[in-house]
């Protein structure tokens, strides 16, 4: 596959960290007792995803795949505030999905919103200011900033084209995407000319059209990854109708009745929920088909017997291709909006979310008590209240679902033994 198109690629991104506040005392002449006057740390910047309306691949993250953003400025004397650190904006196509490398789920969906902020910087530290009190006149101490969050991201990106022209390689689908829209696709008569989808609006007045894409060439076997077409499959996810384009020339000498077939089967192994989308059956190249030869009839008994409506069209003359527009527009009306994926992230996801890497729990023990230790657990225990009781049912189903009670288990904890987790004990009950 040409490297020029990048459709899935795994990223790290860091939040800066947050400022610390600063220890310091007023000092001016003549005045006694000015007292602590140390200024707050600056927020850590964040990592925003947002919408790049002119980018329909993720080549932008072929050689770069960190983003780290600037750590809060720390506090100053004279309760000067630390400056906040700038926020890295990460630019991708409309529809990409932003995903969890570990489990696959959906984080978000760029399709549902043009920003996302997807780590927080850090809190910036408090200077020594804030710590001053009439017994403790002094204080000789701040507050660190918290650190800003990071994470590894696998960005899929999904096409928002309604109408996606498939089918197999050199049966004119560019050539017809060129005619109907307004897209210059490269076009030439050899098998997978098209290593990139194409997308083209197609504009019919008076605000009305739809936008659609050229997906590559698709061949047997295409969903268990041979060829091209697996690749691009995914952009077909979200359309909301399949121009399936089909050579009733037969001009590379197959059967156009064997063609629909075959491409329908690639789609049913891909996504049975694919293989169900509406079609419309686009015939092309009827200016140097036989119309009234076998293959042609053995064509429209195919059809008749699937159900789909037929369009004859010939992209070099532009035969039949208005009526394609008028039909694919009419029938969109009466189909379901475009496909957002919900996130699949749950909040006990979202709660040991920043940890790069191997989630690595350890478990041991030592005399009659059972330690739990793990970077991911030292990270999530911040942000518990263990004095509440709703905050303490979230920390144990975040230790289920990680994990954490099933090694306890295979430690040989009973009912009524302790456990340590960073000075936090309790007794393990069933």
């Amino acid at each position: 596959m040409d490297n020029a198109f990048i459709d899935k690629i795994r990223i790290y991104v860091k939040a800066g960290d947050g400022g610390d506040g600063a220890i310091s005392f007023h000092r001016e002449k003549y005045v006694s007792a000015g007292g602590p006057d140390g200024g707050d740390g600056g927020r850590g910047g964040s990592i925003v995803f947002k919408i790049d309306d002119g980018a329909n691949t993720l080549l932008s993250f072929r050689y770069k795949r960190k983003f780290i953003a600037e750590r809060g400025e720390n506090g100053k004397s004279g309760k000067m505030h630390g400056k906040n650190g700038a926020d890295v904006i990460v630019r991708v196509p409309k529809g990409t999905l932003i995903k969890d490398p570990e489990t696959d789920k959906i984080i978000f969906d760029m399709a549902s919103a043009d920003e996302y902020v997807l780590c927080k910087g850090g809190r910036g530290g408090w200077g020594n200011r804030h710590f001053a009190t009439p017994t403790r006149q002094i204080p000789r101490f701040a507050k660190s900033g918290t650190k800003g969050e990071e994470r590894e991201v696998v960005l899929e990106l999904k096409m928002l084209a309604e109408v996606g022209l498939i089918g197999f390689p050199n049966v004119g689908k560019s050539s017809i995407l060129s005619r109907i829209s307004s897209a210059k696709p490269k076009i030439a008569n050899y098998h997978f000319t098209t290593l990139s989808p194409n997308l083209g609006v197609v504009s019919q007045g008076e605000g009305r059209g739809f936008l659609a894409a050229d997906i590559p060439g698709l061949i047997e076997g295409a969903s268990e990854g041979l060829g091209l077409g697996h690749a691009f499959l995914r952009h077909v996810d979200r359309c909301r109708l399949l121009l399936h384009v089909v050579d009733i020339a037969g001009t590379d000498g197959r059967e156009p009745a064997e063609d629909i077939d075959m491409i329908n089967k690639e789609l049913e192994r891909y996504s049975e929920n694919l293989s169900s989308r509406p079609q419309i059956i686009v015939a092309n190249k009827v200016d140097s088909a036989d119309m009234d030869g076998e293959q042609v009839l053995a064509f429209k008994q195919r059809c008749n017997e699937l159900g789909y409506p037929v369009i004859y069209v010939s992209a070099v003359t532009g035969e039949g291709l208005d009526k394609l527009v008028r039909l694919t527009s009419d029938t969109l009306e009466t189909l379901p909006p475009i496909t957002v994926y919900d996130a699949e992230y749950s909040p006990e996801d979202e709660a040991v979310a920043n940890t790069v890497g191997v989630r690595e729990t350890i478990v041991r023990r030592e005399n009659d008590k059972y330690i739990v230790e793990g970077e991911w657990l030292y990270n999530f225990m911040g942000q518990i209240n263990f004095d509440d009781y709703e905050s303490l049912n979230f920390f144990q189903r975040v230790l289920s679902k990680n994990g954490v009670i099933d090694k306890l288990r295979e430690a040989g904890i009973e009912e009524g033994d302790t456990v340590s987790i960073y000075d936090f004990e309790f007794d393990f009950v069933y």
